[in-house]
């Protein structure tokens, strides 16, 4: 009896690491991407949230055990995360995968890549979403080298940066936020009706992580008190998660203008297509709130030895996602400092109007579709079509169970 197995037939095995809500919907999305090419021929295995549980995955721990940011909550929790970053690569290698797809978390999962690939330097090792070489420590690109086989880039401009930096291979591959959110922006005299519906309604996002929504409470809500007193109408709306709700809740309960609290995906993206403007802690919902039409203000605040470090290894200029991308300064920003209620009660009243900075902030958000364009393919499946070249070519099946795969 011949036991030779085809190697387009042989189960190939997938190991993600995501350990973020955002690298868990992009690892997500790739499982899907993955399956539809290669059915009952791959296995997933890995570390991940909920929605990579959604498609099949046991992660080995929990990812909240994670959930942590700011170089002084990660020096408290440096033994355990040394622990876990040992376990997930002992992980990796006893499950010798195909391929290993470290996904975001740079501070763990390149620590995590580093170690397999001592340990076996068979295993091709793809990067998902870009670490900001092109903000700080752009020496990391190069080093990158020794670990990373491709970089799968959501920003236009990062393959060009890899490419100057002298980094290993890197693929624009599209931002997944552009499938998400795109169809949120008005296109048509409808939806402009209701963003110009009275009162206008103001999103409030002061973070996606508990440190972050510490440090940015205070401001955000007196920001709100003092619109209110200069007698400027809107209806707050706090977008959250449900494992954010208890600590926003307690950390809105002290404010004088209350704002109303939706819970999870579909309510926020609700709140995003009716909102008129935001007031955002800088990061990822910045390009969201571009993507989807949504003039913003945006504000930063951090703890002292965080800020410290950065001022003096952070690249100068711009920090917002929608800028970089767009290639202007459209969206104000105000850092540690500058985020304080003088300051972001003015900007975000300007944005409440029909004003030269709103409409400047359109014309930009405008350009975004274009730029950040894959054409018909989405950003997902373009990113598994080079996670299969890179397993098939750089693997060499080498994990094959006979020497005729």
């Amino acid at each position: 009896m011949n036991t030779t197995v085809k190697a387009e037939e042989r189960v190939r095995t997938v190991y993600l690491i995501a350990t973020e809500e955002s690298g868990d919907r992009l690892g997500s999305a790739l499982m899907r991407e993955l399956r539809s090419r290669l059915g009952a021929t791959v296995r997933f295995a890995g570390i991940g949230g909920q929605s990579m549980a959604g498609e099949g995955l046991v992660s080995l721990f929990p990812i909240e055990e994670l959930s942590i940011i700011g170089f002084a909550a990660v020096l408290q929790r440096l033994p355990m995360i040394l622990k876990l970053i040992r376990r997930a690569a002992d992980d990796v290698l006893a499950a010798k995968p195909d391929i290993l797809v470290i996904i975001d978390s740079p501070d763990f999962t390149h620590r995590v890549a580093r170690r397999v690939r001592r340990r076996d330097p068979a295993i091709p090792i793809v990067d998902y979403v870009s670490p900001t070489v092109w903000a700080w420590r752009p020496g990391r690109a190069r080093a990158m080298l020794g670990y990373v086989d491709h970089v799968l880039a959501l920003l236009p401009f990062e393959p060009a940066e890899y490419r100057r930096l002298q980094g290993p291979r890197c693929s624009y591959v599209g931002h997944p936020l552009t499938e998400q959110f795109g169809s949120l922006r008005p296109n048509d005299e409808a939806e402009q009706a209701r963003r110009a519906a009275s009162p206008p309604v103001l999103l409030v996002l002061p973070g996606s992580r508990r440190s972050e929504v510490r440090h940015h409470a205070a401001a955000f809500g007196e920001t709100l008190a003092q619109l209110r007193r200069d007698g400027v109408a809107f209806e707050a709306v706090l977008p959250t998660t449900p494992h954010l709700e208890a600590l926003v809740r307690a950390a809105v309960a002290s404010w004088e203008v209350q704002p109303r609290i939706v819970v999870g995906e579909q309510d926020k993206r609700a709140a995003f297509r009716i909102a008129h403007a935001a007031l955002a802690k800088s990061g990822t919902v910045t390009l969201e709130l571009a993507i989807a039409g949504v003039p913003m203000v945006t504000a930063y605040r951090a703890g002292s030895l965080e800020v410290w470090i950065a001022r003096r290894v952070v690249r100068p200029g711009t920090v917002i996602l929608a800028n970089l991308v767009i290639g202007e300064e459209v969206v104000p920003e105000f850092i540690q400092e500058d985020c304080v209620t003088a300051k972001l009660a003015p900007a975000v009243r300007d944005l409440l109007g029909d004003t030269p900075a709103r409409r400047r902030q359109l014309a930009g958000f405008a350009k975004i579709d274009g730029i950040l364009s894959t054409g018909a393919q989405t950003p997902s499946a373009r990113a598994a079509d080079i996670v299969l070249d890179v397993m098939r070519h750089k693997g060499g099946d080498h994990h094959s169970a006979s020497p005729a795969d």
